[in-house]
């Protein structure tokens, strides 16, 4: 089974060649002649995305004969790291991580790295520790620049168009994902605030002085309408970037009490991500303005394919071996490709088998 020194120096061997050399290696990854148990530690169900992501990590590993313990921490980090815990005492074979926290993991890993068993970090990546071994998500930065590059055609900066009023939201804070979705929308964005063509009136543009705890929808509401109650008597908001569907909707909401969404005020630019279901309907009905699909039912897959190399002693393909560094280390990652999704495209949903047409109505 998994022995993590031969594999780790097999990735430090290998360095940048390690995804030319290994693709052919990790493509048969069927069902598993031994067997074993993976452990799934999941942040949330009150999310519909991480739902569906336990339960597309849990085919996949299943399909490939392995068996399964899923638990959610419920946006408690303390509560995650008992979870775990417990997961290394039933004597799991591997750990695919979803973290609510994280820099909360140090010292359960090391109870997990003393066990040898090997950590997935699971499209969160974890921080401040040597005991994680690979990284599946999606690029991060090219989820923001998609949504910064809707807002810049939308209104038709690129054009001369402007200025205009803009509000910025970011994820939670202790997530690693919420600097890179951040700075990806600014390579695009930050040359049309400097211009002023683009005007922030809550004067609210660094990154910490616009996160969303826990990426929690009320929260964003509450920030939404206290930002229109000092800065948009007299103005309009024209865009609102926003990371996530969960935070969208809370915007909407706030927008909404607040006279946007009918016919002489009609509702901002509003971006997303995550194509969950209540959003998807949102931008059929004209509402919600956009989405970054990604499908999570890939990135399961790819993270039960990493296990299933890590368990067989074979060094997995990653795209990324040097470019995702957690603090203590470079963690060798996969990253699949978002897309972005509005009205005019909303079917590809439907196509790709994500939602029904039936769900969409």
């Amino acid at each position: 089974m998994f022995n993590r020194r031969t594999v780790l120096a097999g990735v430090a061997s290998l360095g940048l060649t390690l995804s030319a050399c290994s693709k052919g290696g990790a493509g048969g990854s069927g069902g598993s002649s031994e067997g074993g148990t993976v452990g799934v530690a999941m942040p949330t169900r009150s999310s519909e995305r991480w739902l569906t992501d336990g339960r597309s990590v849990v085919e996949g590993l299943k399909a490939m004969g392995y068996k399964t313990k899923l638990v959610y921490g419920d946006d408690d980090p303390k509560a995650q790291v008992s979870q775990i815990e417990k997961l290394i005492q039933q004597g799991v074979d591997a750990l695919i991580i979803a973290a609510i926290d994280n820099r909360s993991l140090n010292d359960v890993l090391q109870q997990a790295a003393d066990a040898d068993i090997p950590v997935v970090s699971y499209d969160r990546l974890i921080l401040g520790t040597k005991n994680v071994d690979y990284y599946v998500s999606f690029d991060n930065e090219m989820v923001g620049m998609i949504q910064a590059r809707y807002i810049i055609d939308k209104l038709g900066l690129d054009d001369g168009k402007g200025p205009f009023n803009i509000e910025l939201f970011a994820g939670s804070p202790d997530d690693n994902n919420t600097k890179y979705f951040f700075d990806g929308s600014m390579t695009h964005l930050q040359s049309f605030l400097d211009s002023r063509q683009l005007v922030v009136r809550s004067g609210e543009t660094k990154l910490n002085q616009i996160t969303t705890p826990r990426w929690d929808g009320p929260t964003a509401q509450r920030r939404m309408s206290d930002i229109l109650t000092k800065w948009y008597r007299s103005e309009r908001v024209d865009a609102v970037l926003s990371p996530y569907d969960g935070i969208s909707r809370g915007v909407l909401s706030a927008l909404k009490s607040g006279g946007y969404g009918s016919g002489v005020e009609p509702l901002p630019v509003i971006t997303g991500q995550d194509a969950e279901l209540e959003s998807v309907k949102s931008i059929i009905a004209g509402e919600q303005s956009q989405t970054v699909y990604k499908d999570v039912r890939l990135l399961a897959e790819a993270a039960a394919t990493m296990v299933d190399d890590l368990l067989k002693d074979r060094v997995p393909w990653v795209d990324d071996a040097v470019g995702y560094n957690n603090g203590v280390k470079a963690v060798p990652a996969v990253l699949l490709q978002p897309a972005g999704v509005d009205k005019t495209n909303y079917e590809t949903l439907v196509e790709d088998g994500y939602f029904t047409a039936g769900e969409l109505k």
